[in-house]
């Protein structure tokens, strides 16, 4: 088996996830469902298609090949920034938007806009000013509003009328924008939209962000000294955030702003409208209190629906919600004790122990979601106020839906099987012909996955460890034995907010920790104190010390393994891993080297106070009030502690962690007398999988581990 191939299969792929189908829409009557696929999986350029659910035909709508007649898609740099901070990295047609009959999809594609009739196929580009992003139709498929140049703007579906509905004044210059996410919204907050359509089409609630009070930073390239440096506004920890407001706008361009405390309340997580009208969440800079409002759309006045507040910080990153049944009652998520509960008009409607992931969807009064009682599960669950809860999946894995008209769009993720699998379902019909709240599985209809297959099996364990109940996944050589020479440990987690790697599937990255075990390392993955899937308690154990209970529970969860497994050689172990795990890397040999003998840190935080201010003070709060947070959870200071080889990897082109964190980290080695490598990358951002690089990097870290363990093959 070629698996030396591995880590270019891997990038060649984008991680596996090139010919899966993805961003599903169903039709209102459960008849079609559009959906995002590429030819093949080693084919970035992505391509719009329709199912008919009735006859399984799958009807290519738009092909970005065809309809740029072999030109390079031209990506505009408020697109690029969209993608960077969605972790998308496909290319071609990455996102769409429909009304709500899917009649019409819309598009864009090199700055242009692109609308296509969902039956009959029929495609046209519209005139509209470019470059164009983020286009979404009205609900009733009139008009068509995008941003371009920082102003919201609309045109007719049939290609006249554009005009702005929304622009700043030109003497405020580009720091004001309409209709765009702010940094804070999209890379700490999960909000990726920045306008929503009313109802009935006539009006639009947007946000105006002013970042002219932010920071400038400016990320240049040193491999090309002539190329001047690119400046980026970012709200770093205790600076100046974005004022963000949101406003309503109809078609002709007359304006209402939405009025709240802002001083109090300068975060804006959520917002949305539906059909009782437009409604947003709010949260104070400390994030300690989060209140859902209902606007007046007529005068843009607020009244409270929800308020909650939690000691530490309130939990904001559980998509789709708010939401409101048809009653108008309110769902949102609780948390109560150790658990994450499904609330409905404040009460929560989930057991204990059952956490809340997402919500999917609200139907009148059914609400769909997905939770889990098993930590490395995720399951599809209904709640109607008459049924409570049902679970609609039963194989252990990771489960998520899309629902719409009686149909069901379910992805499955299993510990079987690499990958992802498509099925579609139509609602089972109850005794009295009335829709159940479960799905048939009789003969779904399935959406062809066009994913590759990684070059490596895996040879993975899955248990829960230690008095913690830590889980953990731990991946050993294919042609390892009992008997055979126990095996250096190489640490491969992520270990902290807002990720788990210790799932129930095979997902991209447990192909790379299979990759190093198959070079002679046992590869331990561990979730501890901070990562997702254990309730909010869980969660909140980070506290004011991001490292510290991080990495004793990467620590015990090492010790626990190695108590049940004797082929680990305690004496050999390493840490690996990127952003949160690179500053946990690097962390591990500056204060724990008597368990850890190597690292690669790559783009760690080694200065909390570099990082924007909405992510790390919600975990640390002002840098002004806790500056003793910043110091325990910051590195620099343990810089003269160093006795073990360090790697420090980091794009230069990283807007999101800078290379300044890690420059600085080896100052302060340099300064101590430290001895430790730096592997800068020229051009490569935060998401560290492009082109080549990629695979280099990885067998760059490859022969360093190798070099300072002594590891070698022991086949």
């Amino acid at each position: 088996m070629p698996t030396s191939d591995l880590p270019r299969q891997f990038t060649r792929t984008r991680r596996y996830t090139l010919g899966a189908p993805a961003r599903f829409t169903v039709a209102p009557d459960g008849d079609a469902v559009l959906f995002v696929r590429s030819r093949a999986g080693d084919d970035p350029v992505g391509c719009l298609w329709v199912l008919d659910v009735a006859t399984g035909e799958e009807r290519l709508l738009a092909d970005p090949a065809e309809l740029l007649g072999g030109a390079a898609d031209e990506v505009p740099e408020e697109e690029r920034v969209r993608r960077e901070r969605a972790r998308q990295q496909a290319a071609g047609i990455t996102d769409y938007a429909t009304d709500t009959a899917t009649r019409l999809a819309v598009f864009a594609l090199s700055g242009r806009l692109w609308v296509v009739e969902t039956g009959s196929g029929a495609l046209r580009e519209l005139p509209a000013r470019q470059p164009v992003v983020d286009p979404r139709p009205s609900p009733d498929g009139r008009h068509v509003a995008y941003v371009s140049g920082g102003a919201l703007r609309v045109i007719g579906a049939d290609g006249g009328g554009d005009r702005t509905v929304a622009t700043p004044d030109p003497a405020e210059g580009p720091d004001v924008f309409f209709g765009l996410p702010e940094h804070a919204a999209s890379e700490s907050m999960g909000r990726h939209r920045a306008y929503w359509w009313a109802p009935d089409g006539d009006r639009l609630l947007a946000t105006r962000v002013d970042n002219r009070e932010v920071q400038l930073r400016y990320l240049s390239e040193p491999a090309d000294p002539a190329k001047p440096p690119r400046a980026m506004r970012y709200p770093q920890v205790g600076t100046a955030n974005a004022e963000v407001t949101l406003w309503i706008a109809d078609l002709a361009g007359k304006r209402q702003q939405v009025r709240w405390d802002r001083d109090a309340f300068e975060y804006v997580p959520v917002a949305g409208w539906d059909e009782h009208g437009p409604f947003a969440a709010v949260l104070s800079r400390d994030q300690r209190t989060l209140k859902v409002l209902a606007v007046d759309p007529v005068d843009g006045t607020t009244r409270l629906l929800a308020e909650r507040q939690d000691e530490r910080w309130v939990e904001l990153l559980v998509p789709g919600v708010p939401a409101r049944m048809a009653t108008g009652l309110l769902v949102d998520t609780l948390d109560r004790g150790a658990t994450r509960h499904l609330s409905v008009g404040g009460a929560p409607v989930t057991p204990d122990g059952l956490q809340l992931h997402e919500v999917l969807a609200v139907d009148g009064e059914t609400v769909f979601f997905v939770a889990a009682e098993e930590p490395t599960e995720r399951h599809l669950w209904s709640y109607r106020p008459e049924q409570g809860v049902r679970r609609l999946t039963e194989q252990p894995g990771v489960h998520s839906g899309v629902f719409g008209g009686g149909t069901l769009v379910h992805t499955a993720r299993t510990p079987d099987l690499p990958g992802s699998r498509t099925s579609v379902h139509r609602q089972a019909a109850g005794h009295n012909g009335r829709p159940r709240a479960d799905y048939t599985a009789a003969a779904p209809v399935e959406i062809v996955s066009h994913a590759q297959r990684p070059l490596l099996e895996l040879r993975v364990e899955s248990a829960a460890v230690g008095p913690r109940a830590l889980r953990t996944h731990l991946f050993l050589p294919s042609w390892h034995r009992p008997g055979d020479a126990p095996l250096p440990v190489l640490l491969d987690p992520y270990g902290g907010p807002a990720l788990q790697k210790v799932l129930a599937e095979q997902s991209g990255h447990d192909f790379v920790s299979q990759w190093f075990a198959e070079q002679g390392f046992a590869v331990l993955v561990a979730d501890g104190a901070g990562t997702p899937g254990r309730g909010p308690r869980w969660e909140k154990e980070i506290h004011g010390d991001l490292v510290g209970p991080a990495l004793a529970d990467q620590v015990a969860a090492l010790h626990a393994t190695a108590e049940r497994r004797p082929e680990l050689d305690l004496g050999r172990v390493a840490i690996r891993g990127w952003s949160f795990s690179g500053t946990l890397a690097a962390a591990a040999v500056l204060r724990r080297p008597d368990v850890f003998h190597a690292a690669v840190a790559g783009a760690p935080v080694t200065d909390q106070r570099l990082y924007d201010a909405c992510w790390k003070e919600r975990y640390l709060g002002s840098p002004d009030r806790y500056p003793e947070h910043y110091e325990t959870s910051s590195l620099l200071a343990d810089a003269p502690k160093l006795r073990r080889p360090l790697l420090l990897v980091h794009g230069l082109a990283d807007d999101n962690v800078f290379v300044a964190g890690t420059l600085r980290l080896s100052a302060a080695l340099l300064a101590a007398g430290k001895p430790h490598e730096v592997l800068p990358l020229s051009g490569t951002t935060h998401a560290a999988s492009a082109g080549d690089t990629f695979a280099r990097m990885l067998e760059h870290q490859l022969e360093f581990l190798l070099r300072n363990l002594d590891a070698g093959s022991t086949r």
